[in-house]
């Protein structure tokens, strides 16, 4: 098209019966340029932390595979993509000036022509959200690490994962991932991510017990030296230093000396899982008769240990115990609930929240999550919690 002259401009004005004295002098005359498309720009709305990552020059990385919902990632937050549709065209301008920047720049030219390069009818919203993990201990469950004569092993033919293979698996930000690992006791071996195996973990745990057990040590101050060189000839060191420090918090004592406070509640904890997991149900007082005789010396079993790993029924005549872990259920709110509300009909507030503390959002509550999923009412004086749609 041709340009525009100012009287086109003023003739435009008044068939719009607009005063140009109101206007300011500067008018922009848009075209669209040649390769103007839509569909070829994508606009994405940044929170001002997200905006100051970019500027500091680092990148933010949209994760997932082609079957999940794809999620951002700055270094250490995750945010949910959400497409926006605006009832408004966003038109992109090159070099566009605002009316601040021409009110500022007097001498400018007062009709200023523009070519647009591109327009959008929605944008990318972001929303913070939970990292989405679940999934990279499923990935690690598919070959736990069985201990270095595992024949499994020699043949190489495992599911190997490293750093860089979780990064772009996992939509979840790299610092949640290496977090997440920490929480899950992953180890690095040859430089593959890798879970023990549970038995394997036990016997590791066993041999550190045992010798505790044997030097009379105190469980608050158990010498590293001196562990990898007692079982050393048992199992590779680098084993017997990751059990300790899964089982147990490092220090280093005035002389230098490297030393383990072992965690009383995570070693009940592990050894009760092992006894649960060999029976379909357990009766309740049996069971804590045979876990308090199952734990190393001195240590103190509590019920309160095994919260997310053990639900006790107590309408049960004599009461049991099974094994239910909170890393088995599904990560969805809804799927979860669903699947807690098939395992029990009726939950407690104190029964359930173990199992969907973890879905609560940033500033969410326990009470909120069952207001929403659950319906509640009273049973023999205790208010209890079912599901809002019958469970096929």
């Amino acid at each position: 098209g041709a340009m525009r002259s100012r009287a086109e401009v003023d003739a435009t004005l008044q068939t719009a019966k607009l005063n140009p004295a109101e206007l300011l002098p500067a008018v922009h005359c848009l075209s669209f340029g040649p390769q103007a498309g839509a569909g070829e720009c994508c606009l994405l709305q940044l929170e001002p932390g997200l905006c100051a990552e970019l500027e500091a020059g680092r990148s933010l990385v949209i994760r997932g595979e082609k079957d999940e919902q794809a999620v951002l990632c700055s270094k250490d937050k995750t945010y949910d993509m959400k497409i926006a549709d605006t009832s408004n065209m966003l038109l992109f301008i090159p070099g566009c000036k605002t009316p601040e920047q021409l009110n500022a720049d007097q001498g400018s030219c007062n009709i200023i022509h523009s070519q647009i390069a591109g327009f959008s009818n929605n944008y990318w919203e972001l929303r913070r959200c939970r990292p989405k993990l679940k999934k990279l201990r499923k990935l690690l469950m598919e070959d736990p690490y069985e201990g270095p004569d595992s024949q499994k092993d020699q043949t190489l033919a495992f599911s190997k994962y490293t750093t860089e293979d979780l990064l772009s698996l996992i939509q979840a930000s790299e610092e949640e991932i290496l977090h997440q690992l920490q929480v899950i006791d992953a180890c690095k071996i040859e430089g593959y991510w890798r879970i023990l195996e549970f038995d394997y973990e036990m016997k590791l745990l066993n041999h550190v017990t045992q010798l505790i057990d044997s030097e009379s040590w105190s469980l608050n101050k158990v010498p590293l030296r001196t562990c990898l060189e007692e079982l050393g000839s048992l199992e590779p060191t680098e084993m017997i230093e990751h059990i300790l420090l899964s089982y147990g918090r490092k220090y280093i004592d005035d002389a230098g000396e490297v030393y383990f406070e072992m965690h009383e509640d995570k070693i009940c904890r592990a050894i009760a899982q092992m006894l649960l997991q060999n029976a379909v149900k357990f009766n309740l007082s049996e069971f804590q008769e045979v876990w308090q005789q199952s734990v190393p010396e001195g240590m103190t079993t509590r019920l309160d240990q095994l919260k997310g790993l053990a639900v006790m029924d107590k309408s049960s005549k004599p009461e049991t115990i099974f094994l239910l872990k909170v890393e088995d259920l599904p990560e969805d709110n809804q799927e979860r609930f669903n699947s807690l509300f098939s395992i029990r009909e009726k939950w407690t507030e104190v029964d359930i929240t173990p199992y969907i503390q973890d879905l609560c959002a940033e500033k969410q509550t326990v009470g909120a999550l069952l207001t929403k999923y659950a319906r509640s009412s009273m049973q023999n004086g205790v208010k209890v919690y079912n599901s809002r749609r019958p469970i096929s």
